[in-house]
């Protein structure tokens, strides 16, 4: 073995430690220098007037996480400003007269006149960042919340909001209104011009420019707070407003990259879609426009419902507090599933990723419950599939129903309008007993009672044909075991035609029947006794421990700069 003659270099040497290459546009607006920019930016003057239009005195200020490093100069910004105005106020009071200064002074009160306004900056929201995180905002007894940057506009629960979307640099209106006529060269094209939140403010200079060359079709989506609009959150044209299904004439020209969930929406909507980015600052290639494609986005989707028929436990994950509604669509996924004979279990974990839901090994899909814009989570590091409400809504139906026809939505209000009140259960006593629907025909409890009596006891009851699963080719006999469960309870329920049954008769526990925990089935319970392996220390299934443990002494009590101990007590 040959020694080496020099120590093996374990860090960057002397001479490199500064020679990183870093990016100087990484950096670029870290480096915003002047206090104008940020009064553009953040809107200042417009935040200031809303604040003291609506008397606010405790404001929450959410930024999200890539605007962080602005928080502390727009604080600064705005509580010096409103200061600034409320010592305004006083002084030109002292410069009236007498008597309309004793006047003043009589109306005049501090929780009334001249509010103290007090700013709290959210710095780490609870999910994602284009929702209102109004938890956070209730810590600090906020009466409304600034919300900045890109926000999915859904509709809150508890606090008013004032939304900034932070202007952008224009884009070169020449640049864009040339790229926009090599796509449309018939100027009689209907063309919906449409951007982001933060280039909004300069799409009425884009359209002024276009109409000047000649366009007429041209119309403006202006910024509505309405998720469930054909174009969400933003206006249609007049003719589609009146009849839906003419939306499918016109054509997109989106200014800067759309975000996948509003693509996949759109795509069956319109009858195309161009997307012009914006200009990179890492790139000197100028933009052209490009086709938007979604038919390999759309067929993944699709893959992933197919591949969830058979899926027996489903986890709901929620992930918003604030956005209205979000109860009644997780009662309605409840019932779906519910009904569908499968079992799901809801779960709240915050910002979702891969390594949390991790953990639950014994669900087979998840269906996150958000706002219309982060629903959509399409990672290959999750484990197992996550979807939407209405992709859960495809996959529960049988396959000579499901059918695709491109149509894709990630806005849950859209599926509460449609279902009703179908989820509610009716309290009247005199209202006919529920039917048992299978694929076959219709019946009654009753009608299942006798038929089960009927039958052979020593064959075990197959409730449902068995589902086929497209990803191993093989049928699976037991993906809906909440179903067979309550077909066997239904013979043995108390007060029921099979009463007498109960007492007389031995019942073989059914091959398709799953653990219960306290009277209950439970899947989860059937998963952790029959699949896992590692049961935790001192499981209920077996309590084995290869050597006594340590006996048990009485520690130390009090506080850590002084416990008290026995003796020192003693003496006391």
């Amino acid at each position: 073995m040959t020694t080496p003659e020099a120590a093996p270099a374990l860090s960057t040497s002397s001479a490199h430690i500064f020679a990183d290459d870093i990016n100087p546009t990484s950096i670029r607006d870290f480096l915003v220098t002047s206090d104008e920019q940020l009064y553009v930016i953040y809107e200042i003057e417009r935040t200031i007037r809303e604040i003291k239009r609506e008397r606010y005195k405790r404001i929450a200020l959410q930024f999200p996480d890539d605007m962080l490093h602005h928080a502390p100069r727009v604080f600064d910004i705005l509580r010096s400003r409103l200061a600034y105005d409320t010592h305004k106020i006083v002084a030109s009071s002292l410069d009236a007269s007498d008597d309309e200064l004793a006047k003043q002074t009589q109306s005049l009160t501090v929780s009334e006149q001249i509010p103290e306004t007090r700013l709290y900056i959210l710095g780490d929201t609870s999910y994602g960042a284009c929702c209102v995180d109004e938890i956070a905002a209730e810590h600090v007894d906020a009466d409304a919340i600034v919300h900045y940057g890109r926000a999915c506009l859904s509709p809150t629960a508890r606090l008013p909001v004032i939304y900034v979307f932070t202007v952008q640099s224009p884009p070169n209106i020449s640049k864009t209104v040339g790229d926009f006529a090599d796509v449309f060269e018939d100027k009689d094209q209907k063309v919906i011009l449409m951007t982001d939140l933060s280039y909004q403010s300069h799409l009425p200079d884009v359209v002024v420019a276009l109409q000047g060359k000649g366009y007429t079709n041209i119309h403006e989506a202006e910024v509505k707070h309405d998720p469930s609009s054909p174009l969400p959150n933003r206006t249609v044209p007049g003719e589609v407003s009146s009849e839906a299904s003419k939306l499918k004439e016109w054509h997109l020209f989106h200014i800067s990259d759309p975000l996948e969930s509003l693509l996949l929406t759109l795509s069956y909507r319109l009858a195309s879609i161009y997307i012009y980015p914006t200009q990179s600052p890492t790139s000197s290639q100028p933009q052209k426009s490009f086709t938007a494609s979604t038919s390999r986005a759309l067929n993944r989707r699709y893959a992933l419902l197919t591949s969830i028929n058979t899926v027996s436990i489903f986890g709901i994950l929620i992930n918003t507090l604030s956005v209205k509604n979000y109860l009644n669509i997780v009662d309605h996924v409840k019932h779906q599933i519910s009904a569908a004979g499968k079992k799901s279990y809801t779960f709240v974990v915050g910002k979702i990723n891969a390594a949390k839901i991790a953990n639950f090994s014994e669900i087979g899909a998840w269906v996150v419950i958000g706002c219309w814009e982060s629903s959509l989570i399409d990672s290959k590091d999750f484990w197992k599939p996550v979807i939407t409400p209405f992709e859960l809504e495809m996959a529960l139906k049988g396959d000579t129903e499901r059918v695709w026809t491109g149509e894709w939505s990630s806005d849950y209000q859209r599926l509460l309008n449609g279902s009703g009140d179908s989820s509610e259960t009716p309290d009247d006593p005199a209202i006919p007993l529920p039917t048992t629907t299978t694929k076959n025909k219709v019946s009654t409890p009753e009608e299942n009672v006798d038929d089960n009596l009927e039958g052979d006891y020593d064959s075990e009851p197959e409730s449902e044909p068995p589902d086929f699963d497209l990803r191993t080719g093989r049928y699976v006999s037991h993906s809906r075991p909440m179903q067979s469960h309550e077909a066997t309870c239904t013979i043995f329920s108390n007060g029921g035609p099979g009463q007498g049954l109960q007492s007389n008769a031995l019942l073989r526990r059914a091959r398709g029947d799953v653990a219960t925990v306290g009277g209950a089935p439970s899947p989860a319970a059937e998963f952790l006794q029959s699949k896992r392996t590692w049961k935790g220390l001192g499981s209920d299934f077996e309590i084995a421990y290869e050597e006594d443990g340590a006996v048990v002494e009485e520690g130390r009590s009090g506080i850590a700069r002084g416990y008290a101990h026995r003796e020192a007590e003693a003496r006391v």
